[in-house]
């Protein structure tokens, strides 16, 4: 079976990786364009396009995929007998879809039709589900309501965070991508339709600007927030006019009458913050320009009095 595979960041690595693993003839793959970073802005491969490199296979970066028929031409020369596509990030127009014999399978991270969009692995965090888990869907023209043709449950811890999280993902997604292959080749999938509406918002993608932590929320929301937001953007306030990450926190019961975001106390066991409902205690932080660090290493070295109200 003739694959071409289309991915971009880390999370779609491993899939690449087990398909070429499992023998599968790669005829190629797409992956998106170089970006700029850093202060010189030089330009920096995908994760997927270094991975694909490393192992001699062809890549290919087209900037659009809609109205371009030079690429569809490349494709249909590469004559793939599927397309498998992790974490593109671009929607794959209808001629693309149509073009294999097997169509299009999307590795998408989360039980469908929960959290169809872009970022379903922060966004289970943050709602605070006990489980998510991964979906091989046959990919229509809609955004993630193909025919579901295989998943399996991953579950999501106390102490789970957004990249632990995308790391479990990514694993049982390899796997779970090999096998539905398996079993496709075989004609032994049996495709089952997803409802109309998913059961969960739509899981839009995350911007920096979404890490900043509202304190008149419950402890509960914002613990699951924080741990969410970790490693990106990070879950951030401020404190005497610096920004301050927040890296762990746990509730802790209790009312004080306070404002939300009110120190109530900083000691050896951290920040104990007020919220909405209840307080949150700070464990771990991180001051901007320095380092992250336990909450109460911070404090050796830094004045925090109570009654500091954090974000102001």
């Amino acid at each position: 079976m003739r694959v071409v595979f289309m991915g971009t960041p880390d999370f779609a690595v491993g899939t690449l990786n087990a398909i070429a693993d499992a023998g599968y003839e790669i005829a190629g793959v797409v992956t998106q364009t170089d970006k700029p970073v850093g202060r010189k802005q030089e330009l920096k491969p995908t994760a997927v396009k270094a991975a694909a490199l490393k192992r001699g296979l062809a890549v290919f970066q087209p900037r659009r995929l809609r109205n371009n028929p030079e690429f569809l031409e490349t494709l249909r020369q590469l004559a793939p007998d599927v397309i498998v596509v992790a974490a593109y990030g671009k929607i794959i127009p209808k001629e693309i879809l149509e073009l294999p014999k097997y169509g299009c399978l999307n590795v998408h991270a989360s039980l469908l039709p929960k959290y169809r969009g872009a970022a379903p692995i922060q966004w289970a965090v943050i709602d605070g589900e006990e489980k998510s888990g991964v979906t091989i869907m046959q990919m229509n023209e809609g955004l993630d309501t193909g025919d579901m043709l295989a998943s399996v449950e991953v579950a999501i811890s106390k102490e789970e965070t957004g990249g632990s999280l995308f790391d479990k993902l990514a694993k049982a997604g390899a796997e779970l991508l090999v096998e539905t292959l398996a079993k496709l080749e075989k004609g032994d999938l049996h495709p089952l339709k997803q409802p109309a509406e998913s059961p969960t918002a739509y899981a839009r993608m995350i911007s920096k600007a979404d890490g900043r932590i509202d304190w008149s929320l419950p402890a509960r929301k914002l613990e699951c927030f924080i741990r969410g937001m970790n490693p990106w953007p990070a879950a951030y306030t401020s404190l005497q006019g610096k920004g301050l990450k927040i890296w762990k926190t746990r509730v802790e019961t209790g009312e004080s009458g306070e404002k939300p975001g009110t120190v109530l106390a900083a000691d050896e066991s951290g920040l104990l913050v007020q919220t909405g409902e209840n307080a949150l205690r700070i464990t771990e932080l991180q001051l901007e320009g320095k380092k992250r660090m336990k909450a109460s290493d911070f404090l050796r070295g830094h004045s925090v009095k109570t009654g500091t109200v954090l974000g102001e």
